[in-house]
């Protein structure tokens, strides 16, 4: 049976220059696709900001890849 290990990645607005922009996100996902992540999901979130209580909106990405 194959097992895979999981890689979270956190894209937030503020890292991704205040919208969400599609070159970006494609240099994230080909930069991890380079080291053999394969993509998983992707999931719209609230993700806490450094500072203050609140959240910026952002993108959970997750990779997966077989273990070695």
């Amino acid at each position: 049976m194959q097992r895979f290990t999981y890689r979270v990645v956190e894209v937030r607005e503020k890292m991704i220059g205040g919208k969400m922009s599609g070159d970006k996100l494609e240099k994230v996902l080909n930069d991890n696709a380079s080291d053999g992540w394969q993509l998983k999901a992707i999931t719209a979130a609230e993700i806490k900001g450094r500072i203050g209580p609140g959240g910026v909106e952002g993108l959970l990405l997750t990779f997966e890849r077989p273990t070695s």
